[in-house]
């Protein structure tokens, strides 16, 4: 137990709900040692994003430096990075490290808001892209990456495609921002793999930190040792039961009640 080590790189959610504190509690319900990189420190309850603040470079690449000095750690999921400078800096360190990486690209919520600057998105199609073992956009992430304007699951696995050519090993787009794709997402690898997979759905409210809970669910099952679309599998699994457990603490959605 705890013998795995998995590393989230993105910003603190003062509310709980999302970001390292949603990988966090993921990590030890799959009996995975959890570690984190702070990129920013949100003011945040279940209604708004009251204020956002990047840490210094400095910060950010002494906490790499000094997780991977001491630990032997299996696998790494980034999310939140605000700017390019910090996906710059972010991206220099990943190159060094031969292990699993997800990529959460966290740039526009299940609303459709912005979440991070112009100039960031270019930065992630030229650095993150190219190093990640599994890219995990939402749908309007996937608009962002691919340059197309998804209506439908042609349009889904053509923007895959897309951003497969720009050096991801595998993509997995999550289909829940359009109406009748919920519980289905869209997987593809750089070999031509390809599959829909389809989970139930869970009727709730409670949502907030679920895209964040999917991709630190692969990246613990990834350092567990199981292969990618098992892990994937396993996480969609890991999140359905998740939402079944969520609950409410706010005026707004709550979180995920990580079994």
């Amino acid at each position: 137990m705890y013998s795995k080590i998995a590393l989230s790189i993105g910003g603190s959610d003062s509310g709980g709900g999302a970001g390292i504190q949603a990988d966090l509690r993921t990590f030890m319900a799959l009996k995975v040692h959890g570690c984190s990189v702070i990129t920013c420190i949100t003011a945040q309850n279940s209604i708004e994003v009251s204020c956002v603040e990047a840490v210094e470079k400095n910060t950010l690449l002494s906490q790499l430096d000094t997780l991977f000095s001491d630990f032997d750690i299996n696998s790494l999921k980034t999310g939140m990075l605000l700017n390019e400078r910090m996906i710059k800096d972010t991206a220099s360190k990943l190159n060094n490290y031969k292990i699993a990486k997800i990529i959460d690209p966290v740039m526009v919520t299940r609303t459709g808001s912005k979440l991070l600057e112009d100039s960031a998105i270019n930065a992630y199609k030229k650095l993150l892209l190219p190093i990640a073992d599994v890219v995990t956009p939402n749908i309007y992430e996937a608009n962002l990456l691919s340059g197309l304007k998804i209506k439908n699951k042609e349009d889904i696995e053509n923007a895959a495609i897309n951003i497969i050519g720009m050096g991801a090993k595998a993509i997995l787009i999550k289909g829940g921002g359009l109406k009748n794709l919920k519980g289905k997402d869209f997987f593809l690898d750089s070999n031509g793999r390809k599959e829909w997979l389809l989970n139930k759905i869970v009727r709730t409210d409670n949502t907030h930190g679920s895209g964040c809970t999917l991709s630190a669910a692969i990246c613990g099952y990834k350092a567990l040792g199981y292969d990618l679309l098992d892990s994937i599998k396993k996480a969609k699994i890991f999140v359905e039961k998740s939402l079944e457990n969520s609950y409410k603490i706010g005026s707004g959605p709550g979180p995920l009640g990580h079994h």
